[in-house]
């Protein structure tokens, strides 16, 4: 069975999180992707978060499986002659360096078109055109900057960032989107293009429904927010509403039996309109089903901290699994908060390819993320992260098609570092 994107080949210039998160979804999907790196050094998230000495850490494997890594040095003159014969062969160029890098490396639009006219270059980038164009942003900034942070959190407080990459990690699963799209593109075309992705646009359309919200509230009050329940006056910005749903659904988390030690034992819970009445015999509270302060949707949006007060002793009766059986029987929306450990532990996410064990030559055994995009006829194998340079001589040799004595002049230019391997097998 073919991968759907065998026969792409990416060449990867990409560091961090989230340009390794788009290449990475490439090659789940078959792409072959080249990861570029400087000798000796190579990623820098090889060596950050280290949880075992001597071996890359976890930061670098869990974004960048099923790659190949070569070294190279693009400042040493053959390091770019070598750069530039890899452009001429592969389909996409994926970068995340800061603005202008890749131009100061001399590789500008017009050399890479010169080159090969069918190259997609993809870029992320922290602003698109503007003012910030120029400014360094990390997944923080980004989050704040695309008005995830303005609206996340309570009322009372500051502003908070996801623990979710929306910036980083998100922007990426963009670019892997806008690539593809070139690429069925370029079938029609036979021309390359330039891929943009900001961060902050990325993060924007992650929270369109705030913007929607911002357009709602210059005709009134956001109703299905705590705070109209509660008398507080709305501003001219959309406020943060804690754990309020983001939907027209009322929804909050409520605590659960064992709340007291268990900083995760809480469930979220929809009040939806269609299972009201459900909702009222579960609680015991039969009387709300015909009662005018909680009978209709709109009777009931000023007393969300009553109706949710009263679900809360419900649940703190029930752990948040049996809650869960309980009301899925009735169709009511709610979920558990799952910590990062019961996901790990989790089978049906194993079963599913979701999480994934993988074997490390020096590291050992390791989980990481599997694809989330399931495709019949495409299924994904997830293969470790590469060792720094691993495949280097293996690029050369069979995507190059460089001789034994080309691989020898490189090598002894110093443009590949110190591989394992440079002479003929």
């Amino acid at each position: 069975m073919t991968k759907a994107l065998e026969g792409v080949r990416i060449l990867d210039f990409t560091h961090v999180q989230s340009g390794p998160t788009c290449t990475q979804l490439l090659a789940w999907f078959g792409a072959d992707v080249i990861k570029v790196e400087r000798p000796g050094v190579g990623d820098i998230t090889r060596t950050q978060l280290q949880d075992v000495p001597d071996a890359d850490s976890l930061y670098f494997t869990m974004l960048n499986s099923n790659k190949r890594s070569i070294t190279l040095d693009t400042k040493n003159r053959t390091g770019m002659e070598v750069l530039e014969d890899l452009v001429r062969v592969c389909d996409v160029l994926v970068e995340n360096f800061a603005p202008g890098a890749l131009a100061r490396m001399g590789l500008t639009w017009e050399r890479i078109q010169a080159l090969n006219p069918r190259m997609i270059v993809a870029s992320v980038k922290g602003f698109g055109p503007g003012p910030y164009e120029e400014c360094k942003v990390y997944e923080n900034v980004a989050q704040c900057a695309g008005g995830a942070a303005s609206t996340t959190g309570f009322r009372d407080g500051i502003p908070l960032v996801t623990g979710a990459q929306i910036g980083d990690s998100g922007t990426g699963l963009h670019l892997a989107l806008g690539i593809v799209t070139a690429l069925y593109q370029r079938t029609h075309t036979g021309r390359g293009q330039r891929v943009d992705c900001a961060m902050q646009d990325g993060v924007l359309n992650l929270c369109r429904v705030k913007l929607r919200d911002q357009q709602r509230l210059t005709h009134g009050p956001l109703k299905e927010y705590s705070q109209y329940g509660e008398g507080v006056p709305f501003g001219d910005a959309v406020p943060r509403a804690g754990n309020d749903s983001g939907g027209g659904q009322p929804g909050r988390i409520v605590k659960c039996k064992g709340w007291e030690t268990d900083p995760n034992a809480y469930l979220y819970f929809i009040t939806q309109a269609p299972v009201w009445e459900k909702i009222c015999d579960v609680i015991g509270e039969p009387e709300w089903k015909t009662h005018p302060d909680f009978a209709k949707p709109a009777a009931r949006l000023p007393r969300l901290t009553q109706i949710f007060e009263r679900i809360e002793q419900w649940t703190m009766t029930k752990t948040k699994f049996e809650a869960m059986d309980i009301l899925n029987q009735y169709d009511i929306p709610c979920g558990p908060i799952l910590s990062m450990k019961e996901l790990a532990e989790e089978p049906s996410l194993r079963a599913t390819g979701t999480i994934v064990e993988v074997e490390h030559p020096v590291r050992g055994p390791y989980l990481t993320v599997g694809n989330p995009i399931k495709l019949s006829d495409s299924p994904t194998e997830v293969v470790r992260s590469p060792l720094l340079g691993e495949h280097t001589d293996e690029v050369l040799r069979r995507v190059l098609s460089y001789s034994d004595e080309r691989i020898l002049e490189v090598a002894g230019s110093g443009a590949i570092g110190s591989v394992q391997k440079i002479a003929a097998e």
